[in-house]
């Protein structure tokens, strides 16, 4: 376990130094947030969980943790080296290398129709607004219509105009969104918000 440990933290750090707009982190989730997050998740039938950006998969083990061997869990992540360690640390996590931006062609090609439950920690105040929308767009279009978009941001980013944008962003695609408690273990503390209830006539950008 400390093996993996250590072995997870340093292929996260490696790409955080290599392709810091695409990491948008300092270290992997912690596993309060990683818990907090996964409890969204139902606890009952046999949902369709999708991660996008998994990164080293620490929220992984914990949607794993709560699905048991129930449902389909799935993580869309852009870059190689994560999905090359994804997929030797993770075998049980069907994970597709691609574009969240393009989720929908993606999902089809793993024949997936729905999605009951959507959790990213994209950094999206380092996306351009035109981009929050497209990978906004495609999440709220990819869910069940009683599905849940789960996403994480920090603390640190609350004062930037890239995260006002951003809130807004959820507001206009979906009908419900409700910020949860700041999770101050974590580095940096993050905020998580849940979204429920997909608009999917949302304005694109």
């Amino acid at each position: 376990m400390a093996v993996s440990k250590a072995r997870e933290y340093w292929t996260f750090l490696t790409r955080a130094i290599h392709a810091p707009a695409t990491i948008g982190a300092i270290a992997p989730t912690s596993g309060h947030v990683a818990n907090a997050v996964a409890g969204v998740i139902p606890s009952f039938g046999d949902p369709v969980v999708v991660e996008l950006g998994p990164g080293t998969g620490a929220v992984s083990t914990a949607i794993r943790r709560r699905l048991g061997t129930r449902g389909r869990h799935l993580a869309v992540e852009l870059d190689p080296e994560m999905v090359r360690f994804l997929r030797s640390d993770k075998p049980w996590l069907q994970v597709v290398e691609g574009d969240a931006g393009q989720l929908r062609e993606l999902l089809a090609q793993v024949d997936v129709t729905r999605v009951d439950a959507l959790i990213t920690s994209i950094p999206w105040t380092l996306l351009e607004p035109a981009e929050q929308y497209r990978l906004l767009r495609e999440a709220a279009q990819s869910l069940a219509p009683n599905g849940v978009f789960t996403t994480i941001t920090y603390v640190t980013t609350l004062w930037r105009s890239a995260t006002r944008t951003f809130v807004q962003a959820l507001h206009e695609h979906f009908d419900e969104v409700v910020p949860r408690a700041t999770v101050w273990p974590n580095v940096p503390p993050a905020r998580i918000y849940v979204c429920r209830r997909p608009l999917l006539t949302a304005p694109g950008r």
